[in-house]
């Protein structure tokens, strides 16, 4: 296989990882340019796991005074 070609997978699993829809396909483009195809390429949905990010917050209670 061409080092290039190699090279375009490689960078499209990175892109696809993070869910760069725009950046898959523009790799996918370079790909057929070289005339590569793949049953992977041109997938209408890019399935990626979606993490929502929980806030947690510490609260630590002042002190109580002294009366004195």
């Amino acid at each position: 296989m061409n080092k290039q070609i190699e090279a375009l997978l490689s960078e499209r699993a990175g892109y696809e990882k993070r869910g760069l829809k725009d950046r898959v396909a523009a790799v996918d483009a370079a790909l057929r340019e070289l005339d590569f195809d793949h049953k992977y390429m041109d997938t209408a949905e890019i399935e990626t796991a979606s993490l929502a990010p929980t806030v947690e917050r510490a609260i630590v209670k002042a002190a109580k005074k002294r009366k004195g």
